[in-house]
């Protein structure tokens, strides 16, 4: 029997997924991918085949009270429906936080979701739905294979420089660093630059993931040299509802002589800030653009500014910079803050091709550049994949 293999990634409303046929090499082919969105509201379930043609569009207007459990289920239903034929080999999910204990993808038991479960304090809102994921498939599907791929595990061979806080010695030794997240969409783009632009794949590029969540990563030869996310992903690039940098000291204020307790504190950083938080009316970016409202233009300029300076930061961590990749939601989509972001890098190099970027080209850096600028899509799902079959050693049948 031909095998299969599911990827997951669990969110707090939503819950993106592939599925793939597996070659008999253990290389995973795209069979279906989507989202069910909506969860705690109106659930809505919906894939794509590899054709691009609708797979399955299922809508439970009356669903509010439907747990991730139960929406799992119907999609393992589904999944193992349109994978007829094929025999599920193991279940990849994406989880944010591996710590200083796991550096790779591993085999998932009850002591690895113990040790993942004590990090759930360093990224509050993703790992506790990612680990309800993890603990739902393993009353759906026990007899499966599970395995936690991770957003830090990229960023673990950077310098101790990249990685430390200005903090006692024994602070670092305890964990407290700068990890680095979105490991899995800069692992996939850095397979995919290698494809695509082998010669820049192995020079000097930031790659900037930009989406609800943001950050950016240095690379030198496809490997992570540096990243603007550190401790928790709160940190870096400004976000949709999420801070980014900020100076130590507000916390203490806003404690001290604002009144308000650490709870407050998690919630103004996580989910009143960002986008959300400077324009007062939205945390979607394409919501903004449609905005004539001074405060969504503010917003706007700031996510590019601060994006723009960390590009330029990060290009001393590599001795300068060779290329450009945007990726994720906005970095893929939204040509007006790539051209806004390239504006204030042009002292270092950078033009855009303003056809080629309108477009969503691929390549949207102008002839004559000095650094190359380049549009790639990122697919976490197909890396939580690539990485399943590794862990699992799928590789031969």
């Amino acid at each position: 029997m031909t095998r299969g293999l599911v990827s997951l990634n669990a969110g707090s409303s939503s819950i993106k997924f592939g599925l793939y046929r597996l070659d008999p090499d253990g290389r995973p082919r795209h069979a279906a991918g989507g989202k069910i969105e909506g969860i705690g509201t109106a659930p809505h379930l919906a894939a794509k085949a590899d054709d691009g043609s609708l797979a399955v569009d299922r809508r439970w207007t009356d669903g509010a009270g439907l747990s991730h459990e139960e929406l799992l289920a119907e999609l393992i239903d589904w999944a193992v429906d349109h994978l007829k034929g094929h025999e599920v080999v193991g279940i990849g999910h994406r989880v944010v936080h591996g710590g200083r204990q796991f550096a790779a993808p591993v085999r998932i038991d009850e002591d690895v979701l113990t040790k993942l479960e004590s990090l759930s304090a360093l990224a509050p809102l993703h790992q506790p739905h990612n680990l309800a994921a993890i603990r739902a498939m393993a009353k759906l599907a026990p007899d499966v294979p599970q395995v936690a791929t991770f957003d830090t595990a990229f960023h673990r061979g950077r310098a101790d420089e990249t990685k430390r806080f200005a903090l006692p010695r024994a602070m670092y030794d305890r964990g407290i660093r700068r990890y680095g997240f979105h490991g899995l969409s800069y692992a996939w783009i850095a397979r995919e630059l290698a494809r695509v632009a082998p010669t820049l794949a192995a020079g000097r590029v930031v790659v900037a993931h930009l989406g609800n969540g943001a950050s950016l990563c240095a690379m030198h030869g496809g490997k992570s040299v540096d990243t603007t996310m550190g401790f928790t992903a709160l940190d870096g690039l400004v976000m949709g509802t999420r801070c980014g940098t900020l100076d130590a000291g507000l916390v203490l204020h806003l404690i001290r002589h604002e009144g308000m307790d650490p709870a407050d504190v998690e919630t103004l950083f996580y989910q009143r800030s960002g986008l959300l938080g400077v324009s007062g009316i939205s945390s979607d970016m394409r919501t903004l653009h449609e905005s004539d409202a001074p405060a969504a233009q503010e917003a706007i300029t700031l996510f590019t500014a601060r994006a723009a300076r960390e590009i330029a930061a990060l290009a001393t961590s590599m001795g300068g910079l060779d290329g450009v990749v945007f990726t994720a939601g906005i970095g893929e989509n939204d040509p007006v803050i790539r051209a806004m972001i390239a504006k204030r890098l042009e002292f270092i190099g950078l033009a855009i091709d303003e056809t080629a970027n309108a477009a969503n080209a691929r390549d949207i850096h102008a002839s004559g550049s000095r650094v190359a600028a380049m549009v790639i899509p990122t697919d976490e799902e197909r890396m939580i994949a690539f990485d399943t079959v590794t862990c699992l050693d799928l590789h031969e049948a």
